[in-house]
């Protein structure tokens, strides 16, 4: 095994850590709470990105299932083949990518424009198609990737991922979302054993 391994362990964690805590600093307080709102009052919730920002896109709409807000990921290539059906008046596309430049999305707005589904876009280039052409921006902010290339979507991912996660935890609040109800969808597993003990 190589030496400086378990160095690069450490880099990972610090470089992770560190660009969530400065991703709190970037975000915008207003765009948050606007997001919260909007995604409170959705029909319906789709996301969708490409590569590492669609995985995290799959994982959100996950979330939103789990405090029954109607959620599915549409991948960018389906939505442009159909899948954009699935939305209507009212509800809510999130679509991601970090460069706020990903071809396969832009589509999918004029879609959702026509349709008039709200468009909440996370990106870190605000003066990006993908931010200009949204209705509401929530702006991510990456130093650097932990590869040493600065090539793969590794802490991108991790601070899209805690974006999203802060978006659920704001609107198991705003929607007054109760436990029971958590533990009625969620029986299986130990969480679900858990919350259905009595």
């Amino acid at each position: 095994m190589k030496k400086d391994i378990w160095k690069h362990a450490e880099d990972s964690f610090r470089i992770e850590s560190s660009a969530l805590l400065k991703a709190l600093e970037c975000m915008d307080e207003t765009a948050f709470e606007k997001a919260v709102t909007v995604l409170a009052k959705a029909g319906s919730i789709a996301t969708s990105g490409c590569g590492h920002s669609g995985i995290a896109c799959q994982h959100f709409a996950h979330l939103m299932c789990c405090i029954e807000r109607p959620a599915r990921f549409i991948s960018p290539s389906e939505a442009l083949h159909g899948a954009s059906g699935f939305l209507k008046e009212g509800d809510v596309m999130v679509l991601a990518s970090r460069g706020g430049k990903t071809t396969e999305l832009i589509p999918i707005m004029d879609v959702c424009k026509f349709k008039k589904v709200k468009v909440i876009s996370i990106t870190e280039n605000i003066d990006s198609p993908l931010a200009l052409k949204a209705d509401i921006v929530i702006k991510m902010h990456v130093e650097r990737e932990t590869d040493k290339y600065n090539s793969q979507g590794t802490t991108s991912f991790v601070v899209l991922s805690a974006i999203f996660d802060a978006l659920q935890s704001a609107l198991l609040e705003e929607t007054g979302f109760k436990i029971d109800q958590f533990a009625l969808i969620h029986p299986g597993g130990a969480v679900g054993e858990r919350l259905n003990a009595k």
